[in-house]
């Protein structure tokens, strides 16, 4: 028993749908800047401690420590950016899944109908059989 794509789409809430995409779009193009957005902060960190290794007054020991912390102050910056991802990722994947849990209980309900709908078309043609039958023996 075949259920036709046309039918199916019909079954979906798109008012439902539709209603929650500005969210699902929202939370992508947060998570999609933010991601594009990964390399500023490396680029920034990495400028700031050429100044420190270029001046000759620095002795060696202090360039290193400059270099250490510059590279520390870019990795706080890269784990506070895939923290903030990580929210927004989650944010997006919580709404896409309320969506589907959407969708999958109209489909449920819809199966139901339909296993109901088919139980009293069959209720009815063994009527109409029998009424024909009964009207066919007189």
């Amino acid at each position: 028993m075949g259920i036709s794509w046309l039918s199916v789409l019909q079954a979906v809430p798109w008012s439902d749908v539709i209603s929650n995409a500005p969210k699902v779009a929202e939370g992508a193009r947060k998570l999609w800047k933010s991601a594009g957005n990964r390399g500023a902060p490396a680029d920034d960190a990495a400028g700031a401690q050429d100044p420190v290794v270029d001046t000759p007054t620095t002795a060696p020991a202090d360039a290193a420590v400059a270099q250490l912390q510059a590279r520390t102050r870019q990795l706080e910056h890269a784990i506070a950016d895939l923290r903030q991802q990580l929210q927004q990722s989650n944010e997006v994947i919580t709404t896409l899944a309320e969506q589907n849990t959407q969708l999958v209980a109209r489909v449920e309900m819809n199966r139901v109908r339909l296993q109901r709908t088919l139980a009293l078309a069959a209720a009815a043609g063994v009527l109409a059989l029998g009424t024909l039958a009964a009207l066919l023996l007189r």
